[in-house]
């Protein structure tokens, strides 16, 4: 259960520490030297300018807040919140925070939370007039283990160097860019990352020896070369096997959030943040070469968990991921969850999975109070001993999935589905095939429909004509009702002419009555072999109405989502063979 902790009444603050020493007396501490004070039921400590920023392991300056329980004089169990890619601290502390998952609620069940704001934005060196002593090379290094990942560290050190923190007890959370850094410091655990690569025990700057106890990261990513250039591979370290297709959509959109909202590394200066180098060589196109193959070893090497050396024990993780999320969807997160569980079955690693995330998921609220209250629990039983009832204690694996639900205005996409693995939530498949001959081209396709398709503009409920273009290739069979529950595979005997060949599967749920179809997943992959063509879909949980058309769609081209190839190429596809995983143990036609 939470801890339960008196308020302090308006009347009763007591005078504050004004070191960086814990307090002697029963009053609160002044976490970094800040000044606090009752606000929404907690204590606040924020950095009140600029000068009362922290200076990280290397001098730059981050700009963070700490929230502490109402009551009490430390050391608390603490939790860093890690916020969004171009966000800043405010994310948890604005008026319009998730009022279950925010500083303030975190601090009212006990907590000590670190609010920072991730170095390269907002206060610290992102807007230009924060750019003070110290930030000469405080630019965004993108979530990278030996900075941002650091930086969080450095912050918890100082505190339990303060009698703020207990150094038994630490926790991290985070969304999107928050959460593939929470990741990244769950599967580091004891191990800082050092500028060269090495990693080293972590300790604070006074010595004592820490590592996170708990981590809750939410929508992360694992592979950040994989996610940005997904080529359809499903192996942990295929990112470069070949060189995938660019998530355009979303690497333009960050591009943009990172050049007006944040300090970027200038050209050519920093190999391992030089972000704008790197966004304009893809965007240039195929063919790729050493330059483009360079970039995205970095990013694989120091920017995602996946390539952190495992140790166990392993940290306990409860990772949230959203099956309509086009960013960073499932199997980002199935790629550690596998690794894991590879290394040792009984890694405590549990699953959040449901109709949520980046566009296009829905967020439904009553799905995101669950979560937030399964999140909560489980800190609470990691981090402040408190006993929880058996389902908040879920054993090694277990995965709770909600289906993606319509309208998007639907509170919730339950009840939940519970299974003791990824592999158990399906107990059934529906395959299905179109064996003839059939011909994919890089110009095929509706390319007006592949544009109302964006995820950043797509409305995931909302039905299109039917369509079936020219230069595409399709299999479809007839729904007796069914759920789908996992990752659709597909595959098909190829021949391929041109170079840099590329497809995208498209998932469809057609509504034959009224001549609407409704998209339901997709994936793309970039050909590797001229004879055949193998990969899996993102994912989802959806449920497939009696006389409905299943219908998989494979297309050449489906900009703006995904980056249209330069040359030329046709797939001719036979044998197309498409395997939805289903919740039912026979969902045949």
């Amino acid at each position: 259960m939470r801890l339960r902790l008196r308020l302090v009444c308006c009347c009763a603050v007591v005078a504050l520490a004004t070191t960086f020493a814990p307090a002697a007396s029963a009053a609160p501490p002044a976490p970094f030297g800040h000044a606090c004070s009752p606000l929404d039921g907690a204590l606040s400590c924020p950095a009140a300018d600029d000068a009362a920023r922290v200076p990280s392991f290397d001098g730059v300056p981050i700009d963070v807040d700490v929230w502490l329980p109402p009551t009490g004089d430390g050391p608390f169990p603490t939790i860093a919140m890690l916020h969004g890619f171009g966000q800043s601290k405010t994310a948890f502390e604005a008026p319009g925070a998730d009022p279950s998952y925010n500083a303030s609620a975190f601090a009212r069940a006990g907590y000590a939370v670190v609010v920072p704001t991730a170095r390269g934005f907002g206060r610290s060196c992102g807007a230009p007039d924060s750019r003070t002593v110290g930030c000469e090379r405080g630019w965004t290094h993108v979530g990278d283990q030996r900075y941002e990942a650091r930086d969080v560290q450095w912050l918890l050190g100082l505190l339990v160097d303060q009698g703020v923190a207990r150094p038994d007890a630490l926790g991290v959370t985070g969304i999107s860019y928050g959460g593939g850094t929470s990741l990244q410091l769950a599967v580091l655990g004891d191990r800082v990352r050092l500028p060269d690569g090495a990693t080293a025990p972590w300790s604070s700057p006074a010595g004592t020896p820490l590592a996170i106890a708990a981590a809750w990261p939410r929508w992360p990513w694992s592979d950040l070369a994989d996610a940005l250039v997904p080529n359809g591979r499903l192996g942990p370290r295929t990112y470069a096997s070949p060189i995938g297709v660019e998530l355009q959509a979303y690497t333009g959109l960050l591009s943009a959030l990172g050049s007006t909202g944040g300090f970027l590394a200038p050209p050519g200066v920093d190999p391992g943040a030089d972000i704008t180098s790197w966004a304009q060589r893809l965007d240039r196109g195929e063919p790729y070469g050493t330059d483009v193959t360079a970039a995205l070893d970095e990013l694989h090497a120091f920017h995602g968990a996946l390539n952190i050396p495992i140790e166990k024990p392993t940290t306990p993780l409860l990772i949230q991921a959203g099956w309509t999320d086009d960013l960073f969807p499932v199997g980002q997160t199935l790629r550690i969850y596998d690794l894991l569980r590879g290394v040792d079955r009984q890694a405590p690693v549990a699953l959040q999975l449901g109709d949520l995330g980046h566009a296009r998921g829905a967020n439904h609220p009553d799905d995101v109070r669950a979560f937030d209250a399964q999140g909560l629990a489980f800190l609470d039983q990691r981090l402040s001993g408190a006993v929880q009832p058996a389902a908040a204690n879920a054993a090694p694996g277990t995965v709770t999935a909600l289906r993606q639900t319509c309208p998007r205005t639907a509170p919730s996409g339950g009840p939940a589905i519970v299974a003791s693995s990824f592999a158990g939530l399906a107990r059934g498949s529906l395959v299905f095939r179109h064996r003839a001959a059939q011909r994919v081209t890089s110009s095929g396709g509706d390319a007006a429909l592949s544009q109302k398709l964006s995820p950043l503009a797509l409305d995931p409920c909302k039905p299109f004509p039917v369509d079936i273009a020219r230069g595409t290739a399709i299999a479809s069979v007839r729904s007796r009702g069914f759920t789908l529950l996992g990752r659709t595979r597909v595959r098909a005997d190829v021949a391929v002419r041109g170079r840099d060949a590329l497809v995208v599967g498209r998932l469809w749920d057609v509504d034959p009555a009224h001549g609407r179809q409704r998209l339901v997943d997709r994936g793309v992959v970039r050909l590797r072999s001229k004879r055949t063509l193998s990969f899996a879909l993102n994912g989802n949980a959806y449920r497939f109405a009696p006389g409905h058309l299943v219908q998989l769609e494979l297309v050449g081209r489906d900009a703006p989502t995904y980056r249209a190839a330069n040359d030329d190429f046709s797939v001719t596809a036979r044998n197309l063979t498409v395997t939805l995983p289903t919740r039912e143990r026979r969902a045949g036609r």
